[in-house]
């Protein structure tokens, strides 16, 4: 299920939107990385600072999605949208995959706003990541996965990821939680329309 083996050009053609959200974290990642490019003036404009956001910036509950504090933040981030973003796309079809990738994320900007400081800033797709693991979770509480490997995977994956989520220093613990459950809600709500996956 979260094996990969198709070749870079099938890879493109199968998944364009995962294609493409993974070639704006490399684009934006790769602007903010060039030594003359003013980086903090990109930081500035995209990232969701909560007093920006309270003063009517409401761009910012979206942007922060996109852009990431450092390469192993992006290349995390961005692997794990290749890697298990994919099932998800094939059975959704593009529209209903941006549409749950960006309401998660757009969740966990939200509720970082809400809950958060005003001085507080973030950045990162953890949240919208997150959303897919709770969309996943909410597949195996409703047995529409039925390989026993993919549950297998899934379950411990989750886990470990909370686990990190509250252990590492600098994660936004809110975003990384309200981005699981709003992935959970909608998945536990969309189950009695989805077949079941192997």
């Amino acid at each position: 299920m979260f094996v990969r083996n198709e070749r870079f050009q099938d890879y493109v053609k199968l998944y364009p939107v995962i294609t493409t959200i993974a070639a704006i974290h490399t684009v934006l990642f790769a602007i903010g990385s060039i030594p003359f490019f003013p980086r903090q003036w990109l930081f500035h404009t995209l990232a969701g600072v909560n007093i920006y956001i309270d003063q009517g910036e409401y761009w910012r509950l979206v942007t922060p999605i996109f852009i990431h504090m450092d390469f192993s933040h992006y290349i995390f981030n961005t692997i794990s949208l290749l890697l298990f973003g994919p099932p998800l796309e094939q059975m959704l079809g593009k529209r209903l995959f941006i549409a749950l990738y960006l309401v998660c994320g757009i969740s966990a900007n939200l509720f970082t706003f809400l809950l958060l400081p005003l001085t507080y800033i973030h950045v990162g797709s953890s949240g919208a990541i997150f959303g897919l693991f709770g969309f996943y979770s909410a597949m195996v509480a409703a047995r529409k996965i039925t390989a026993r490997q993919s549950v297998q995977l899934i379950l411990p994956l989750v886990i470990i990821a909370l686990f990190m989520t509250f252990i590492q220093p600098g994660v936004n613990v809110v975003g990384h939680i309200f981005g699981l459950l709003t992935g959970l809600v909608i998945g536990l709500l969309s189950m009695k329309k989805l077949h079941s996956f192997k």
